[in-house]
């Protein structure tokens, strides 16, 4: 089936080991910024040198949501292909070009909002408005990403061609489904940074169609979702199958949820804008539909985990409903931490539910329980799956061993991470059900009863994100342990097999033009008309609020 695995040059293993580098910097940098977040809207401490709040939550929220993700993903998904599909050396050179060209654009933005002349948060809504260069540097991450796709097009596409008639491997098809999803989504985000903000904020625009960036954002913004997630899919189908010492359940089945996934996780996004007036109701009410389509592959996910589970824990001489549960390798750090991020995703999918549901969403729309709906998900289904990848990626990667020494310290990492994202999420949850608005500092609004609840929260909120900074420290220090001090030895890179009774995966699942082709019909179908009205019936214009550049 494709899964025999490629020896990795030590060019590519430098390539693949400079994006986990960047990765772990923004996880420290990131971490240390919702650290004083979580202070300061505690009213306990206050920001020094004159650093705005505002600042500390863009730069958290770009450099974890947008920076270390991007950077891990493609570090992680550059060293799949490489393993199962080849590189050649001219595609390592050109992975350098993405690895730089995204490496600057980072650097320019985050120069401008540690100058103050871009405290707009990640999503980065107009009228709000930063420094031109604050749009450049994320049009060169953009670009950067581009590059990194076309890499991997290009390898696998050279191994169909040696290959005629070969199913592709398993991974290398993933990799493609998440590459082909993001280059469509951030179409969107490149159209609205340069055609719309990068002209506004250097003066040749007056105004700017401010419910048209917001639908190109989040055109983007629901499949960057995606984005972050299918690689935690990958590990879940293909990887943690072999560590368990099991086998993928189905290849088919794999293959189909992610073509879902991919049909499914781009013509959404107008459930983030349910609240704004201008998006005729009719088409709100079609994309929470095609929101909801997004359940089924996560279903096929879950049913497909758990059968590996349960398969592998028989062979192993299990008995009864749950006795393969106690067959499961749970003092195995390189499964535990992506297996606790599997069971938090189940409230965290819940979560999704409520945000995308038009009555229910009314309730806690632009609150904070938004703000623990994303730490549950990203900051921890996704990062925990990361973090269980870095445990055998990062020593394999540079000749070393994930000692039992290491081993025990990030299984007490995976516990102060739960324990810390626990408390912080769940009080977020619940004062946002009680009305707390995110992205402020309602530490400084006018006292009352309503805002000495929420602040007593938000204490609970200090001391889940001081626990979470603490599981910072030692994942950045695990890392570098890894990375340079860890024993000499061979770490195995754990991709798995498939069942031998399972049935083929069709043809047709390979059909690229096909899925491709519905998934654009369905862009089309969701997004035409609204955007046409949004053109059509735009105000004169919005000028941006009291935000100077040169601020």
């Amino acid at each position: 089936m494709g899964t025999e695995q490629l020896p990795l040059s030590r060019k590519e293993k430098k390539l693949y080991m400079s994006f986990m580098f960047v990765t772990y910097i923004s996880l420290f940098i990131g971490g240390l910024m919702g650290l004083l977040q979580t202070l300061v809207r505690s009213g306990k401490f206050t920001l020094p040198f004159g650093i705005d709040y505002y600042q500390v939550l863009t730069v958290h929220g770009v450099i974890l949501g947008l920076v270390l993700t991007t950077f891990f993903i493609i570090g992680f998904q550059f060293s799949l292909m490489g393993k199962t599909v080849g590189i050649t050396d001219k595609q390592i050179k050109a992975g350098w070009v993405s690895f730089w060209v995204m490496l600057t654009g980072t650097v320019i933005t985050a120069t401008m909002v540690l100058l103050g002349e871009g405290s707009v948060l990640y999503t980065f809504y107009a009228p709000l408005r930063a420094h031109p260069l604050f749009y450049i540097g994320l049009a060169l991450v953009i670009i950067g990403t581009w590059i990194a796709a076309v890499v991997n097009f290009r390898q696998l596409y050279l191994w169909k061609k040696e290959n005629k008639g070969k199913k592709s491997p398993l991974l290398a098809f993933m990799v493609t489904i998440n590459f082909i999803m993001w280059v469509i989504a951030t179409l969107g985000l490149a159209t609205s940074v340069l055609f719309h903000l990068i002209p506004w904020s250097l003066g040749y625009k007056a105004t700017i169609n401010v419910l048209l960036t917001r639908t190109l954002f989040w055109y983007f913004g629901h499949p960057l979702v995606y984005f972050w997630l299918l690689p935690a899919y990958m590990a879940w189908y293909a990887i943690i199958p072999k560590i368990i010492g099991g086998k993928i359940f189905s290849d088919g089945l794999a293959r189909l949820s992610f073509i879902l996934l991919l049909m499914f996780s781009i013509p959404v996004g107008f459930h983030h804008q349910l609240t704004e007036p201008g998006i005729d109701p009719v088409w709100k009410f079609v994309q929470v539909t095609l929101t909801m389509m997004v359940v089924v592959p996560t279903l096929m996910t879950a049913f497909s985990l758990f059968a590996t589970f349960e398969i592998t824990g028989r062979r192993k001489g299990a008995k009864g409903l749950f006795g393969w549960f106690k067959k499961l390798p749970w003092r195995d750090v390189r499964f535990l931490a992506p297996f606790i991020g599997m069971l938090l995703f189940i409230p965290g999918g819940v979560g999704g539910i409520i945000n995308a549901s038009h009555q229910i969403n009314s309730v806690v729309h632009n609150t904070i329980w938004v703000t623990g709906h994303f730490h549950l998900t990203v900051a921890t289904t996704v990062i925990l799956t990361f973090f269980g990848i870095t445990y055998w990626l990062v020593p394999h990667l540079t000749g070393r061993k994930l000692t039992p020494s290491l081993n025990r310290l990030g299984i007490i990492q995976t516990i102060i991470w739960t324990v810390g994202m626990l408390i912080m999420s769940t009080s977020m949850h619940i004062v946002g059900l009680l009305g707390a608005p995110r992205r402020s500092d309602f530490s400084t609004y006018a006292g009352g009863a309503q805002v000495d609840t929420w602040i007593s929260y938000q204490i609970a909120q200090a001391v889940g994100g001081t626990i979470l900074f603490i599981g910072i420290l030692l994942m950045v220090y695990i890392f570098i342990k890894l990375a340079f001090f860890a024993p000499k030895g061979e770490e195995e890179y754990p991709i798995a097999v498939e069942e031998d009774n399972a049935p083929p995966a069709p043809k047709i699942l390979e059909n690229w033009k096909l899925w491709i082709g519905i998934t654009i019909a369905l862009i089309l179908f969701a997004y035409t008309i609204p955007v046409i009205d949004i053109v059509q019936h735009a105000p004169p214009g919005a000028e941006p609020f009291d935000w100077p550049i040169g601020r």
